[in-house]
């Protein structure tokens, strides 16, 4: 009897327990319902309030934006020219910030410090609108990088310091290739400002210590290589000869067996030479190719066009403001008048 009641005790535990969780489903998807329903709830009276006051907002909106256009038309046409460039020695960190400093210059209407920087006269400057430089994101600049680090640290320092790491610290200012963007109201101003900025860097003493110090390791390494390639050259040469030569030689008996194990062993000697000619010329290729890229500070890749070309007007900034204030202002006002509305309700009640 006591078995039965234990077996019934079990049976009323796992009821309840049941209960339990099928109470919890039921809340969970009941949840769920509500969420859902207050959303489509919420989404309908923003249709309500959208259809009752849609007159209303197209009005701000056209206001606003021909009061945008009419901003617009009266700052002119705006023109646009670019300059890619490729810095060398770390400089791109330098470049940033002068561009920057240059755009401060526009921004505060440094009129003075733009015409002695780039000696161009005051219409001139006045007419620059915005300086601005971007990075040309290359996933190979990253992995290049990251090779010339694996190689110039040793096997401990590199474990500690993974590929996915170097890829998160990687910095913009340390991509190959930037293009800088000048926007200004005379179409003809760009030509004069591009010498300006290279040279900027290019004079920077620091750069072109680091330029020279480069140079000469580049010569130095270059003249090594080349002598190295003409002592292999040399001594394939008298390689070959010394073959010609036993080859010439009349061997009679086991003598014919030694002078061709000596042909043979001269001929492996010219394929080693000739496999360490041709890693000597990789290596002239890739410093020739070294010298190429490094030759300046900074390459220019582009330059400035001689005439800038205009900016889509559907792109000016006034248009888009016009009519994102005139709907915000709009939206302030309705809501202004429908809690006025209800706080007058609510003391009448």
């Amino acid at each position: 009897m006591s078995a039965n009641k234990k077996n019934t005790e079990e049976e009323v535990d796992l009821g309840s327990l049941f209960v339990i969780i099928g109470k919890g489903f039921s809340n969970f998807f009941n949840f769920i319902g509500s969420l859902f329903k207050n959303l489509f709830h919420l989404i309908i009276l923003l249709l309500l309030f959208l259809r009752s006051h849609f007159v209303k907002f197209t009005i701000a909106a056209v206001i606003g934006g021909f009061s945008g256009a009419f901003f617009d038309f009266n700052k002119g046409k705006l023109y646009r020219s670019y300059l890619k460039v490729q810095p060398n020695f770390g400089s791109g960190e330098y470049l940033y910030t002068n561009i920057r400093y240059y755009n401060e210059l526009v921004v505060h209407r440094n009129i003075e410090e733009l015409m002695r920087i780039f000696n161009i006269s005051e219409p001139e400057a006045l007419s620059l609108k915005s300086f601005r430089i971007e990075d040309i994101e290359d996933p190979n600049d990253i992995v290049e990088s990251y090779d010339k680090l694996v190689k110039a640290v040793d096997t401990l320092t590199i474990k500690n310091y993974p590929y996915q790491k170097f890829n998160k610290n990687f910095r913009i200012t340390n991509y190959r290739t930037h293009v800088i963007y000048v926007d200004a109201t005379d179409n003809k101003v760009f030509i004069k400002l591009g010498d300006v900025i290279i040279s900027k860097v290019n004079e920077n003493p620091y750069f072109k210590e680091v330029k020279k110090l480069n140079d000469e390791n580049l010569n130095r390494l270059d003249s090594t290589l080349k002598n190295n390639l003409k002592q292999v050259d040399s001594l394939r040469k008298t390689y070959i000869r010394v073959m010609i030569e036993e080859s010439k030689k009349d061997f009679k008996g086991t003598n014919i067996d030694l002078g061709n194990a000596a042909n043979n062993r001269y001929s492996g000697n010219e394929i080693e030479l000739f496999n360490v000619e041709n890693q000597i010329n990789s290596r002239l290729k890739a410093v020739s190719d070294q010298k190429a890229r490094e030759s300046q500070i900074i390459n220019v890749i582009t330059g400035f066009k001689p005439v800038g070309y205009e900016v889509n007007p559907l792109s000016r900034k006034y248009k888009v403001l016009g009519v994102l204030g005139a709907l915000i202002l709009m939206l302030g006002l309705i809501l202004l008048k429908d809690l006025n509305k209800y706080l007058e309700n609510y003391k009448s009640k």
